[in-house]
């Protein structure tokens, strides 16, 4: 760990000691390996083959003991045999409620526990280990201002922007909660020989961002092992993650799957998942994606509205719309764009209602019915008369949102490529625009489809 320099950043250990590793704290492997594919080095290490395999086998590639899962349940399991580790959770409040939290605050700790500037920080444990074999993942969170720049146009940029300024509050927000605790104050926050960074926080994000996997009976958490295996969409998919009745993560080859010795064994992490959200998450795109997929475009409230304060202040719905494919055709989905559509003239009012702790907050009506929740709105305007209009405006706004991502899309053209930027980064942004680009102009056409009336040949 941590800050590079002093000590000389974060101790990795090579992925060929991690099946030692695996097996002494009770993994069963069946015939694979973990390891690059030859010729396919630059992807990393992945799941392998080490004989033909069957579908049909019964017992299962590989089992992984529960007690090695980094879940929330485990950490709080940890947290009562590690005072330290009980005195970050403690202080850092709700956020070691969530997952999240509670993962990245736990990885910082064990980090610091392998840094050799530290002692007397917390107990040892498997998971200290497992942290060293985590490579650095090239997630957009890490790409330089170049590298982003070429992002432009597309909704990756600002969904990047939001995430680093995200990333930077939750840091402070952290820092502030533990700068009082001895130990942290001494080996994080010191102001000469602290090793926390920014950086730092970056890293244990883009480690649990892109390994984290959505496991039966457990919930989100990190699988070592499992989390070898890379992704592949639809049938591609070769295996399946479940846990056993002892509550072991298992993985298990699909049935009528035949993969051959020296072949990949892949998982899936989420075959819904857009271009996009693949790129801001794993840092990669399949070599078979050929479309973006989905993908969420911002959309603000007009500031000549005269409601768009009251609008904003009891909004509880993502600002935008989801587009996305739907067969051979584009939709679309959200709840934000009738709260945009529709004005005081339709029925929509404000009123501002004093709570009992003497505060004053913004209540939002639809004719005669409370909108405590905005998601409740278009159920509302379903049952209006005017319903075909609003869904004409809605149409259009959205007609102009898609228009307005085209335009700086054909304005930013294909940026040159300069020398320092990497190639990585430099071929996943000229996918990204090249998907969205298509599945815009094809969401333009689909929504024209909507408002135009169909031609009838003449008798």
């Amino acid at each position: 760990m941590i800050k590079r320099g002093r000590a000389e950043g974060w101790l990795k250990r090579p992925v060929d000691a991690f099946p030692t590793w695996a097996e002494f704290h009770g993994a069963t492997f069946n015939n694979i390996r973990f390891g690059p594919i030859p010729g396919l080095e630059h992807r990393g290490s992945t799941v392998i083959a080490n004989r033909d395999i069957s579908g049909k086998a019964e017992e299962p590639l590989m089992t992984v003991p529960k007690d090695l899962i980094v879940s929330k349940q485990n950490i709080e399991l940890f947290a009562k045999a590690d005072h330290r580790l009980r005195e970050v959770l403690d202080a850092i409040g709700e956020f070691a409620q969530t997952t999240r939290g509670a993962v990245l605050t736990f990885l910082l700790v064990q980090a610091t526990i392998c840094c050799p500037a530290t002692k007397d920080v917390g107990n040892l444990s498997p998971l200290t280990e497992y942290i060293k074999f985590l490579p650095d993942e090239l997630l957009p969170t890490f790409w330089t201002e170049e590298e982003l720049a070429l992002l432009t146009g597309s909704t990756l940029r600002p969904a990047v922007r939001a995430k680093l300024n995200s990333l930077l509050r939750e840091f402070e927000i952290f820092r502030a909660a533990t700068e009082e605790i001895a130990w942290c104050a001494k080996y994080w926050w010191d102001e000469d020989n602290g090793l926390l960074e920014f950086d730092d926080w970056m890293r244990v994000d883009a480690m649990y961002r892109s390994r984290a996997l959505e496991f039966p009976g457990v919930g989100d958490c990190m699988v070592p092992c499992i989390d070898m295996a890379n992704h592949a969409s639809g049938e591609a998919t070769s295996a399946l993650y479940e846990t056993d009745d002892d509550g072991n993560a298992v993985l298990i080859l699909r049935d009528c799957k035949d993969i051959p010795k020296d072949g990949e064994i892949t998982i899936t992490y989420g075959d819904d998942k857009g271009a996009t959200e693949n790129i801001f998450s794993y840092g990669f795109l399949e070599e078979s994606v050929a479309s973006a997929r989905a993908m969420f475009l911002d959309l603000e409230i007009p500031d000549d509205d005269p409601l768009s304060p009251a609008k904003k202040a009891v909004c509880t719905v993502a600002p935008g719309f989801r587009l996305y494919e739907k067969g051979d055709k584009t939709s679309w989905e959200s709840d934000f764009v009738w709260l945009v559509a529709i004005n005081e003239e339709d029925g929509l009012d404000f009123k501002l209602r004093q709570t009992v702790d003497g505060q004053r907050e913004v209540q939002a009506f639809w004719k005669e019915h409370e909108l405590d929740d905005t998601t409740r709105l278009r159920s509302y305007l379903e049952a209006d008369t005017l319903w075909d209009v609003y869904q004409l405006r809605v149409v259009f706004l959205l007609q102009g949102r898609i228009d307005a991502q085209l335009h700086r899309l054909q304005e930013t053209g294909n940026p040159e490529r300069v020398a320092s930027v990497r190639d990585g980064p430099w071929r996943l942004a000229e996918r990204l625009r090249g998907l969205e680009f298509t599945m815009l102009d094809k969401a333009r056409s689909d929504l024209e489809d909507q408002v135009s009336p169909p031609h009838v040949a003449p008798s």
